[in-house]
């Protein structure tokens, strides 16, 4: 093992299997922004909750891409929980939406960086671009993409979002479709993009255009952001809230106890 694979070794923790990062918000930022400037190929991250680790033990596939991530977020207050429970450093969590405005932030201070965002619909994403230009300046937005609706997409599905994204070469590709569609697709194609870091953020996109909003600050510093949006969405969340925290909760414990 080398000394860089040591070094990162040492900024995870591993929650039931699963290697979580330790780093902030800002060393996640910063993390990623070496891999921009490095002209690093194929590099992504992913955000994991107890909803999307429960289902990757259903799915080899969303296991594999979240085993392979380069940083896994502590997103949803389950995995700070867990971290506590399994006696780890874990103490606050980090959403999609932190570092995408993040990154955001910091790409337009410093005046570059061509971002590409593949997912939801023509009109969102256009919206998106217009408030882009806006918030961020020193960013060139140069191009999206909206996938069609589908549980699994076709080999000419897959070479048309991959010919999409591959011909503007971004530094930073946004994902923003549901989970595991969007980790499985950025893992099963990464050696194909030509792309230096991929973020697989799901509902950011419509958070940052207000499509959906975020829960009030109040919930989402006290870890609570889950429960306005189920009493909002109840028929679309019940399910990752009600089955699967409990399924979360036991993975915890039997690991706690082996």
């Amino acid at each position: 093992m080398t000394h860089s694979q040591l070094s990162e070794a040492g900024r995870q923790e591993l929650i039931c299997s699963y290697p979580v990062t330790l780093r902030s918000v800002g060393q996640c930022t910063d993390r990623i922004m070496t891999w921009i400037d490095s002209g690093s190929i194929a590099k992504y991250l992913i955000c994991a909750n107890p909803h999307s680790l429960v289902e990757a033990e259903k799915d080899p596939e969303f296991k594999r891409a979240i085993l392979h991530a380069d940083l896994v977020l502590p997103d949803g207050i389950g995995i700070v929980v867990a971290s506590k429970m399994l006696r780890g450093r874990i103490r606050e969590r980090i959403t999609g939406s932190d570092i995408f405005r993040s990154v955001s932030r910091r790409l337009s201070d410093q005046g570059y960086g061509r971002v590409f965002f593949l997912g939801s619909t023509k009109s969102n994403l256009a919206e998106i671009k217009q408030k882009m230009a806006m918030d961020y300046p020193g960013i060139s937005a140069v191009g999206s993409y909206s996938p069609p609706f589908k549980p699994r997409f076709s080999d000419i599905d897959n070479a048309d979002m991959i010919d999409a994204v591959n011909r503007f070469r971004p530094d930073v590709l946004w994902v923003g479709m549901t989970a595991p569609k969007q980790e499985k697709w950025i893992y099963g194609n990464r050696d194909r993009l030509n792309v230096r870091f991929s973020g697989a953020i799901g509902a950011v996109f419509d958070f940052y255009i207000g499509r959906v909003k975020r829960s009030h600050p109040v919930f989402q510093k006290t870890g609570l952001e889950w429960l306005p949006r189920l009493l909002r969405q109840p028929r679309r969340l019940w399910r990752r809230t009600l089955l699967s925290a409990p399924r979360f909760l036991s993975m915890v414990v039997r690991t706690r106890i082996n």
